[in-house]
Parts: structure tokens; sequence; C-alpha cells
């Protein structure tokens, strides 16, 4: 059983959404004015939080250590990726409308491709709150774990961002010795760790109805939301494979 809560950004409303084994959800309105969704499972609490204004995906996971092999009881991790346009339903949007049958089961009506991404820069906790206020917050127990990509730091500092808070991780092509963790032997030792979830229920587009007036002409207007589910692989770097038991070759 899961839980999945999502909220919208600069409206007065949250959605949560329940899900259940393989992907099924009920979905009902509450009141809110934060922005983040959320999945909780037995293993792991993912969350997504979408900062609309500042263009900012945050991605959290909340893992349970192997007490027995040392680790502490939970790792968290943060990644910190670009929201693009058009990818989640705009806030406003989500505030105007009103689900239909709340309490009714649901599934994701689409299942887009996985992402593969290469986390290869480390967030500043600090400084973090020029990218994402949320970052605070979400990213609290992951003061160590924050990662984002070379590629949306470019388009950061375009935007007038701090450098500062960024710095670029150890990569291959630097440590030639530096393998993926699942090949790694020793546990001390530096590695690539790949980490994988997947939110098995979001907002990602508007439903459009046509009607028709008295004249006979055609009219569009927004009547829904379109969900899907959307699996993520992230890849970036651990000073020990300590840090990324999880990833192990079968």
């Amino acid at each position: 059983m899961c839980s999945f809560t999502r909220r919208a950004l600069g409206s007065c409303w949250r959605i949560r959404v329940s899900i259940t084994s393989p992907c099924n959800a009920f979905i009902q309105p509450i009141p809110s004015r934060l922005a983040s969704f959320s999945l909780q499972c037995e293993e792991a609490l993912i969350s997504l939080t979408a900062d609309f204004r500042q263009e900012v995906k945050i991605f959290r996971a909340l893992i349970l250590g192997e007490l027995e092999r040392g680790q502490s009881q939970f790792q968290a991790l943060c990644f910190v990726t670009r929201l693009h346009r058009n990818e989640i339903i705009p806030s406003e949007s989500m505030a105007k409308l009103r689900q239909k049958n709340p309490r009714t089961v649901r599934q994701a009506e689409e299942v887009r491709g996985l992402e593969h991404l290469s986390m290869d820069v480390a967030v500043n906790f600090s400084k973090g709150a020029q990218l994402s206020s949320h970052i605070h917050n979400v990213c609290a127990e992951a003061k160590e774990a924050i990662y984002t990509r070379e590629e949306d730091v470019k388009f950061w500092l375009e935007k007038g961002m701090d450098g500062s808070m960024f710095e670029v991780l150890p990569q291959t092509s630097d440590l030639p010795d530096l393998q993926r963790c699942k090949l790694c032997t020793d546990r001390w030792k530096p590695c690539i760790c790949s980490y994988s979830l997947s939110i098995e229920w979001y907002p990602c587009m508007l439903k459009y109805c046509k009607s028709r007036d008295a004249a006979g002409k055609v009219s569009s207007y927004k009547c829904g939301i379109r969900s899907c589910q959307k699996g993520y692989t992230f890849d970036y770097y651990v000073p020990q494979k300590q840090l990324c038991l999880w990833d192990e070759e079968t």
C-alpha cells in the first residue's frame, strides 16, 4: 500500500492520491498552499517537489538502511533538475479543476519512458535556497547528498544564480579507477552509484472537452487532467560504496 500526495504551487488546493499495487489510486482534494508530489511506500519515501516559479524539480528519496551491514537507520538523497514547461500541468490550472468521484480508484493513463540522468554536480545545502526555497525543507535530511546536472547548472547560471552553490563531482574521466558501485568489491572505495525511482501518478497534461452553442459554434474548455507514470534512474558519485549498497550486481 502506497500513498501519494500532490499539491499545487500558488493555489489553495492539494490533491491526495493513495496508490495501491500495482499503481491504482484514489484522489481527494484538501486545502494547502504548498507545492509537492510525494509517494510513500514501505521501503522508501519518494517525493517530487515542483517549483514552477523557479523552474526546478526536486526528487527526494528516504531509503531504509541495512543496520546489519553498518549503515544508519535511513539514508536521504535529493536530485535537483530543471522543470521544463508543460512537463507538469500549471498550478493555476490545477487549482481550478475539481475531481469527479474523488474516491474512485485510478491508474495513470500514460506510462512515459524511463529517463536516465547523470548527476555530476553537488549542490551546497546552505546556499540552495536561492535555487529553490523548497530545498531547505525537502532536503534537510540529505544535506551532504544533493545532486544536479551540469547542463541544468548552465541554465540556472544564465538566470543569474550564484555559481558558488555548485561543485563538480569526480567522474570516470578524472579518476580512471572509478567504477560503478555494482562492480566495486571494496565497500570503502569511491564509485558511481545508481538509484532508480518511479513517480507512479502525476498530472502531466490538461484534458480539453468540446461544446457547441445555440448557433452551432464549437469551442473547447478545460475539463480534467491526464495522469502519467514515469521512471527515473540517477547516476552519481559517492565517496564510498557503503553509501550505495542497494546497487550491487545480482
